[in-house]
């Protein structure tokens, strides 16, 4: 059972972290302050050290921990009954899009802020990545089989560079068919 402290403290962490993602998207992760973290979250820049051990912990952890959201949320859906690959594959668009859709400063700071990370760090989110990026590129092959794996490497690339765009196209925002559009293009990307 988790008590109350448990939960406030939580609480606090998290939004430690979506201060974070939003400050460093906005000016980068070396010209925030610890004191404006405290202050973005309405306490002191050191009550930071009682949730994370430094502002790089902080980078690893909304990194590290957006990658591994990504791939275990696709590997539930790639788990889960569908009536075919293209449903499959429409299920894998639809999460990724209500990712990239909800959480722009994250896509933005991973962008920008990837090569910060210390090297073990940075080798575990490619890692992450690669596999998240192969749970789509297996749904493809069986949809594609004529595409070559290398073919399919660039489509995939092409299409989260397509679908991670909009955390830098304010404009976007104001589409009313913001994801309709963006899902067609997707599936116009993968499948031809």
């Amino acid at each position: 059972m988790t008590t109350a402290r448990a939960e406030g403290k939580a609480r606090t962490r998290q939004l430690f972290l979506d201060a974070a993602a939003r400050l460093f998207a906005d000016r980068g992760f070396h010209a925030v302050s610890i004191g404006e973290l405290g202050a973005a979250v309405g306490v002191s820049g050191p009550a930071l050290y009682r949730h994370f051990a430094s502002k790089d912990a902080m980078l690893e952890e909304i990194l590290i921990g957006t990658s591994e959201y990504l791939l275990q949320g696709g590997q539930r859906i790639v788990a889960a009954e569908h009536a075919d690959d293209a449903a499959l594959l429409d299920a894998l668009i639809d999460f990724h899009l209500t990712f990239a859709l909800t959480h722009r400063d994250v896509i933005r700071v991973q962008d920008r802020e990837l090569g910060t990370l210390a090297k073990a760090a940075n080798r575990q989110v490619r890692k992450l990545q690669r596999q998240y990026l192969d749970l789509w590129a297996e749904v493809v092959a069986r949809m594609r089989p004529d595409v070559s794996a290398a073919n399919r490497q660039v489509a995939m690339h092409a299409v989260f560079g397509l679908l991670n765009s909009t955390a830098h196209n304010t404009d976007v925002a104001a589409s009313a068919d913001e994801r309709g559009i963006l899902t067609v293009a997707a599936l116009r990307v993968l499948l031809g």
